[in-house]
């Protein structure tokens, strides 16, 4: 009778860690970075796809029980997950930058450079257009065609700074995917963490004394809720370029013809 060890073992299968610590230390990265991402799109999809609708067919009161419990809840495990993905992926990354510049005898610094500051950028653009509660900007549609025009442009920017000829595919995948997500973590922390917390305490507070909700509650729950939205809807550009990253080679240097 075959014995685990043997099944597992049988076949001349090297079942052994590398021994060299930064490969371990790199596939410890993207194991964190994979486990957070899960927990943090999770939550940006419970969030827009069921949250939002059941909140709606909830009275006042019910709102203002599950809101502080579960809402809350929800938010510390979404903002934290957000912060450890893009820290986790930025340093998986940052490996790569640098394996790509120096077999080419070339200088990072250009491409962490050229990250930061176009997909900040973006990001301060996009908060600005989620800012007015009335007019044109309040119209989802509106903001679907705008964003797209704003990520395209900003995607096109990156590649074109970065086209040197040495960045891989790797590379530049990642760097517009993990563009949007850095992006999507200004959003949690900088538009939707800071409104909900105010918004819970106010539905707490209403509920408990009667006091009635703050003017700006609506305009900022709206502005929280664009934002969600828009967070939710980049997430599949986001896990496509992840994917294309070592799968689909679409940024791969072309081959000179023969």
């Amino acid at each position: 009778m075959h014995t685990l060890a043997s099944l597992l073992f049988s076949g001349g299968i090297n079942f052994a860690f590398p021994e060299d610590v930064n490969t371990n230390v790199l596939m410890l990265m993207r194991w964190i970075h994979f486990l957070a991402g899960i927990t943090w799109i999770g939550l940006l999809y419970f969030f827009n796809l069921v949250n939002v609708p059941s909140m709606k067919q909830f009275d006042a009161g019910t709102r203002a029980k599950v809101a502080p419990v579960l809402v809350l809840r929800a938010l510390q495990w979404f903002r934290f997950s957000a912060l450890l993905t893009v820290a986790m992926g930025y340093g998986y990354w940052s490996s790569i930058v640098a394996s790509d510049a120096r077999n080419a005898h070339a200088s990072a610094g250009g491409v962490f450079a050229s990250f930061f500051a176009i997909w900040t950028v973006a990001w301060a653009i996009q908060y600005a257009m989620v800012i007015p509660s009335k007019g044109p900007l309040n119209n989802g549609v509106v903001q679907a065609i705008l964003n797209a025009i704003l990520l395209v442009g900003a995607s096109w920017l990156f590649l074109s700074i970065n086209s040197r000829g040495w960045e891989s595919n790797r590379l530049l995948a990642i760097g517009i995917g993990g563009g949007l997500g850095w992006m999507m973590m200004l959003n949690v922390w900088g538009v939707v963490w800071r409104i909900n917390k105010k918004i819970i305490r106010w539905t707490k507070e209403s509920a408990e004394t009667g006091k009635p909700m703050p003017e700006q509650a609506a305009p900022l729950a709206r502005q929280a809720f664009l934002i969600s939205r828009i967070s939710f809807w980049m997430s599949l550009p986001l896990l496509f370029f992840m994917g294309a990253a070592s799968h689909y080679p679409m940024f791969a240097p072309r081959s000179p013809l023969p």
